[in-house]
């Protein structure tokens, strides 16, 4: 037998074919809704795969080898879709950029994957990468996917059809199991982002647990607002593609998220805390208005769109008061835990096996063991090869086989994991005291006023906090007051402290009182993306936000 007959065999062991096969089964099928000018445009598999056949037929025609990396940079949207299925059907490496990254963060990535072909979502970012061009002598084209550009995905496209489709059929079918298909940057809380290998074999086999754990659907409709660059985006997006289901892309503003759900109402929804916290806070408001319990169950299923069959909620921890109070009402959102490092899978809740508290129990063909130490060490068919060029870090996290994955937790007789912290954010007191600052932060954010919260006292005599408002809550909670609306004199405002206090007065009756925050101060700003004090999926950098504040910090110690 020839080589060229029995790799189609290997192609079946890899997603290069994955968009081919989603045409070919499901091809009248919805695969995606995107907000066009204020309508909701349909598009099936037929014509999504017919689509990424011809940009994979482009990025053919532009002289990209197999192997070769591609950077996708842009917003959730359906064309960053076409566009990683076409990278990976042309025999090419994925490597996404968060949209939020600055021309310095996109410097590292673009450079040290070696990239030799970037597509963006718009002439700004063009221009964001053009700024640090001068440092990617690897890179080559660059493409836009609006228009206003000299080299659009349109005309990308086009330059497909002048390509043979054979020489395409051709590079999927020379994919092996073994051969990367994408190299994720970690949005890590502290250091540069170091690359995560995934292979095809690792994405086959988390789409096999998705399916072996039977949660998904085949006439589910996902919303999906998460960034793409992320690994629980693309693994929502895999597991669509591998059961023929419909993604709703949301419109680009995370302020219509709660208008969209409601409009589209979806039946499957990943997320990260934030989100239900948002959601959380606006039905705490509906029972403050005097509303039944029977009135509020059925109003808080429609801010969900009135569809809702599971929601998802992983990325960060989440306080098991609010996933309660949403089963209460009938939508059930269920705790996962997983990394870039696993593909995103890891241990998952699903509706008939799920504990509060928990991040449930591990996926099909994963195995769970907790160290002396408390670390959660991970093993299975979905655990990342290594890291891009920096085999001392691959050494340190994968250890006979097993990933250290950085997180502590513990295992119940059932087999059910609970995360208790991260080994990087355990704070140790001046008196040796050990704290897990999560907790106690979650407890602090139930509070509608309250946006993020960040615990601090490493080597201190006592912990303290850092508190930021939600300007949504707390300038109505100001006008009706007759107080200034303006966040930076709120965060003096005596009547404000009064009320942060309190919070964090009924938070603080929970714990020793080693473990409770004596101090806190409350910033001028929330914490954002875009100052770099949050990952773009919402987490803290606890590392940047104490050097930003530093000076906060010691006064509360003085």
């Amino acid at each position: 037998m020839t080589e060229t007959t029995a790799r189609p065999r290997a192609g079946a062991q890899t997603i290069a074919r994955m968009s081919a096969r989603a045409a070919e089964r499901a091809g009248d099928r919805v695969a995606s809704r995107q907000l066009v000018d204020g309508s909701w445009r349909e598009t099936t598999y037929a014509e999504t795969g017919a689509e990424i056949d011809a940009v994979a037929r482009g990025l053919i025609s532009l002289g990209l080898r197999p192997g070769e990396r591609v950077a996708l940079l842009a917003d959730t949207r359906r064309e960053w879709t076409v566009v990683n299925f076409a990278i990976i059907a042309a025999g090419c490496v994925v490597v996404p950029v968060y949209p939020t990254s600055s021309a310095r963060e996109c410097a590292w990535v673009l450079g040290d994957s070696g990239a030799r072909a970037l597509v963006c979502e718009n002439a700004a970012q063009a221009a964001k990468v053009e700024a640090v061009r001068d440092r990617l002598p690897a890179l080559a084209h660059v493409i836009t996917i609006e228009d206003g550009s000299d080299h659009t995905l349109a005309q990308l496209r086009a330059r497909g059809g002048e390509v043979d489709p054979a020489a395409l059929e051709s590079r999927r079918a020379a994919v092996a199991p073994e051969d990367v298909y994408t190299i994720i940057y970690t949005s890590g809380t502290t250091g540069p982002p170091k690359g995560v290998v995934l292979t095809h074999a690792n994405a086959v086999a988390a789409c096999a647990m998705i399916r072996g754990l039977g949660v998904l659907r085949e006439d589910e409709v996902t919303y999906l607002f998460l960034p793409l660059a992320h690994v629980f985006a693309q693994s929502t997006v895999l597991a669509s593609f591998e059961l023929g289901t419909a993604i709703v892309y949301y419109g680009g503003d995370t302020t219509q998220i709660l208008p969209e759900l409601m409009a589209t109402a979806p039946t499957y929804l990943p997320s990260v805390p934030r989100v239900f916290e948002k959601l959380y806070a606006a039905a705490m408001k509906m029972r403050d208005a005097g509303l039944t319990e029977e009135s509020l169950h059925s109003r808080v299923r429609a801010l969900f769109g009135g569809r809702m069959n599971q929601a998802l909620s992983a990325a960060a921890p989440i306080a098991p008061e609010i996933l309660e109070f949403f089963s209460a009402c009938g939508v059930l959102v269920l705790e996962a835990w997983g990394m870039t490092e696993t593909t995103a899978l890891g241990t998952v809740c699903t509706p008939e096996h799920h504990r509060c508290g928990t991040v449930g129990r591990p996926a099909p063909g994963v195995e769970i063991r907790i160290a002396a130490d408390g670390e959660v060490l991970l093993r299975g068919p979905n655990v990342f090869r290594e890291y891009w060029n920096n085999p001392e870090a691959t050494a340190e996290t994968i250890v006979d086989g097993w990933l250290h994955t950085g997180d502590l937790g513990s295992l119940d007789e059932d087999g059910y994991l609970t995360i208790t912290g991260r080994k990087k954010d355990i704070i140790i007191t001046a008196g040796g005291k050990n704290l897990t600052p999560a907790n106690l932060e979650n407890d602090l954010k139930q509070s509608p006023f309250i946006s993020q919260a960040v615990m601090h006292g490493d080597r201190r005599p006592y912990p303290v906090a850092l508190i930021t408002l939600d300007a949504e809550e707390i300038v109505p909670w100001a006008r009706e007051r007759g107080l200034s609306e303006d966040l930076a004199e709120l965060a003096r405002e005596p009547q404000v402290l009064e009320l942060v206090q309190a919070v964090l007065d009924e938070a603080n009756a929970h714990y020793a009182q080693v473990g409770r925050v004596k101090r806190f101060a409350i910033l001028e700003r929330d914490l954002t993306i875009d100052a770099g004090e949050l990952t773009p999926t919402l987490k803290v950098k606890r590392a940047a936000v104490a050097e930003r504040y530093a000076d906060v910090l010691e006064s509360l110690y003085a």
